[in-house]
């Protein structure tokens, strides 16, 4: 009886089932081969390029831990990892209050809502490189737009980005070029809030602030950690503005993790010294989101 119960549990799959299993794994074939060859494949290289000097021209040199012994005494990547936390800190706090208040702005009744959800949303669709240029004009310390509309309050043009005080927040101003996308899912959040909570509170004598305080904000945590997450994410990745606008200048001020990283290993040719700089900028990402998931236990709410 036992025997035959085993016999039972572990039976063969069928050769429809066996079917089905083979047409799944080929069509999704493409996305396993692109991933396996394009992105694990290079992750676990990079593993062992960390403990190696290649300069993309020889052959690799086995050097043990110098790279990571190297990395801690670098007065560049140290830096680097200050100018990528200092963005972070303040940008990422005023992304999503700014997306948060543009999603309650545009969640109201208004005239061409879509319109103006369309226009702030556009932004995400401009390639990157395209952004960089535009804002570089921005920015221009004699034609830039930026000191043209300061100069109607009286303020003196400013060099934005050659003076090493406001380069930094001029890249954090230029971030809010791009919260159309926490926008939209904030008013996708906004949109779920059972209507009902709102008419219990009204009821009750709730105002507007009570209304946000005591409903919307709760109801919208898990959407504001989820912001959180992916915007913190995305400002310890920020390249392109950084490469084409000041390329880490001035004075290394706007020298980040990742174009540190391009620049050691596309531009002094130290492979494996910019393998090893990128695990660390991936240790960090990571300790940072299992940091905010142990931390959000105490505020974000989920409803049951």
């Amino acid at each position: 009886m036992i025997a035959t119960t085993r016999r039972a549990r572990f039976k063969l799959p069928s050769v429809l089932v066996l079917g089905e299993w083979a047409q799944g794994y080929l069509f999704a074939s493409p996305f396993i081969i692109g991933f396996a060859v394009f992105i694990a494949f290079p992750m676990l290289y990079s593993v062992v390029l960390a403990f190696q000097s290649w300069d993309l021209l020889g052959p690799a040199r086995w050097v043990g831990f110098s790279n990571l012994t190297r990395m801690v005494r670098d007065t560049d990547a140290n830096l680097s990892l200050y100018n990528s936390g200092f963005y972070t800190v303040f940008a990422v706090p005023l992304q999503l209050v700014c997306s948060f208040l543009l999603a309650l702005a545009l969640t109201q009744r208004l005239r061409a809502r879509d319109l103006y959800r369309a226009g702030f949303y556009m932004p995400i669709i401009v390639p990157a490189v395209a952004s960089a240029v535009v804002w570089q004009r921005v920015f221009h310390p004699e034609f830039g737009i930026l000191n043209d509309v300061l100069s109607w309050f009286g303020i003196a043009p400013k060099a934005w980005l050659f003076d090493t005080a406001l380069v930094k927040p001029a890249f954090i101003f230029m971030s809010l070029w791009m919260i159309g996308r926490q926008m939209v899912i904030f008013i996708a959040g906004l949109g779920n809030i059972p209507q009902s909570l709102y008419e219990a509170a009204s009821i009750d004598g709730a105002g507007p602030l009570a209304r946000l305080r005591h409903i919307t904000i709760p109801m919208m945590t898990p959407l504001i950690f989820y912001n959180m997450v992916i915007a913190i994410i995305n400002s310890f990745q920020t390249f392109v503005p950084a490469k084409i606008m000041t390329d880490g200048g001035p004075e290394k001020a706007t020298l980040f993790v990742v174009l540190n990283i391009y620049n050691q290993g596309f531009k002094f040719f130290n492979m494996g010294y910019a393998s090893a700089l990128a695990w660390e900028l991936f240790i960090i990402v990571v300790g940072f989101t299992i940091a905010q998931f142990y931390l959000s236990r105490s505020w974000v709410y989920y409803e049951e």
